[in-house]
């Protein structure tokens, strides 16, 4: 289904397949009253496509759609560098500036590690997340989804260690305690919280009003998506874990309206200077000159790549795909996913945020790209049946393969999309609703025009 799906954004066609595609897409990863997720594209600063798919929670069943705010997790990482940047910019730091002259108090193993070492990911830095689970052999449990770790005690959990993983910048590991160190070394240098920091220096700054840096007691998230897990029974919410109040690693929330605003100040360097944002597009070079590797080992959690060449610059991984240049960065965090896929040159950029863990972000962003970048350069256009029904227009396009796509249209305000076997099943399930024309099977009878939200579920 997917390969079929994809073809029609590839091919030379009008809105309305954009969004058929992407109806008939979602049909096999979002269900009826579904945690799902949203969906951004956007060529050469325009949005051409920005759609809800599920609900925002289970409770309510709202829908999601292009304001609701989902959390953002690793993507986070990206919006901290700049914030990092912006105070290089002001004076305020220096990447060359060391932990212990960042965080003074900081152990002296903090002495060799660079800003630039923490946005990179080769400071060394110990997990957090393993001197949790470590002082808590020793301790019992500690944190919980209820008492959450905090970033102060991140940093003291850190200051109980005399020594890092590798010596600073001589090997690679992704680094959430990296981050989140850079949280509080920003809030230190601005004299501000690491919140408000990101709200002054980046979101106001660029209109994105419905983005913040979550946190529980202190800000609340309007129109916000719960996170959840699938399991057999069924969705279960999983929004909040012991982790889930650290904020430089992972901690904002936004939505596909503000994400499309910060993609824009990218493209343009409306917040920093192409010269000032170059840092952060560069691949990291070890000390010795040569390419870092993700580390050896298992598959799994933070590891994505055992033993491969890593390109990361400034919270961007920058390696290209299929010979294109590219920065991206994903998300994942307890019943959330997310994840930003930009192709600058090619004038790309694809978002895709889900309130569920099960849907692989990765290689939709992509799919939905290669498709993206099909219909620029151009291809045959499909055949394309047009039938008229009441005051609506049946099309049923044929790609060239599989099976076509059948999308109902009623105008600018209505238009819904079946594959074919869909159609044949709901012919079946109401054989007394006969369009009167060859071919052309019953819909349900809750099909209705009206106005078209912005969610489809």
């Amino acid at each position: 289904m997917l390969a079929l799906v994809l073809l029609l954004f590839a091919g030379a066609a009008p809105a309305i397949d954009r969004d058929a595609a992407a109806s008939a897409l979602l049909k096999g990863f979002v269900a009826d009253g579904e945690p799902g997720l949203a969906v951004l594209v956007r060529r050469n600063g325009r949005t051409v496509f920005e759609r809800g798919y599920g609900v925002r929670e289970l409770r309510t069943r709202a829908s999601i759609d292009p304001r609701t705010r989902f959390r953002l997790a690793s993507v986070t990482k990206q919006m901290t560098a700049a914030a990092i940047m912006t105070l290089v910019r002001d004076g305020r730091l220096r990447y060359e500036d060391t932990l212990t002259q960042a965080l003074p108090g900081f152990p002296a193993y903090g002495s060799g590690v660079t800003i630039r070492h923490l946005l990179t990911h080769t400071s060394g830095l110990p997990d957090y997340e393993q001197l949790m689970e470590n002082a808590e052999k020793e301790k019992g449990t500690i944190w919980t989804p209820d008492r959450q770790i905090r970033d102060d005690e991140v940093l003291a959990l850190l200051e109980k260690e005399t020594r890092g993983l590798f010596t600073p910048g001589t090997s690679w590991a992704y680094s959430n305690s990296g981050y989140v160190v850079l949280g509080l070394v920003a809030a230190r240098a601005a004299g501000r919280p690491f919140g408000d920091v990101l709200r002054e220096r980046i979101f106001a700054p660029l209109g994105m009003t419905r983005t913040l840096a979550y946190e529980k007691g202190k800000n609340e998230v309007p129109d916000r998506a719960y996170g959840h897990t699938k399991e057999p029974p069924g969705f279960r919410v999983t929004d909040q874990s012991s982790t889930s109040a650290t904020l430089g690693d992972g901690g904002v929330y936004s939505c596909l309206e503000d994400l499309a605003k910060w993609d824009e100040a990218l493209r343009t360097n409306a917040l920093l200077s192409e010269a000032e944002m170059a840092p952060a597009l560069t691949p990291v070079r070890l000390t010795d000159g040569s390419p870092p590797l993700w580390p050896k080992g298992e598959q799994g959690g933070d590891n994505l790549f055992p033993g491969q060449p890593v390109a990361y610059g400034f919270g961007w991984f920058l390696d290209p795909w299929r010979g294109r240049p590219r920065a991206w960065h994903h998300g994942e965090t307890m019943g959330f996913r997310s994840i930003v896929e930009r192709f600058p040159a090619d004038g790309l950029s694809v978002v895709v945020l889900a309130n569920r863990g099960d849907i692989d972000l990765k290689s939709l962003a992509l799919q939905i790209a290669e498709a993206e970048l099909g219909r620029a350069q151009g291809g045959a256009a499909p055949h394309e049946d047009r039938i008229p029904v009441g005051g609506a227009t049946l099309y049923v396009r044929d790609v060239g393969r599989g099976q076509p796509i059948v999308v109902l249209h009623g105008g600018p305000d209505f238009d819904h999309s079946y594959l074919l076997p869909d159609m044949d099943r709901l012919s079946s399930s109401h054989p007394r609703r006969p369009w009167g024309t060859p071919g052309v099977r019953s819909l349900p009878s809750n099909t209705r025009f009206g106005t078209r939200s912005a969610s489809r579920t």
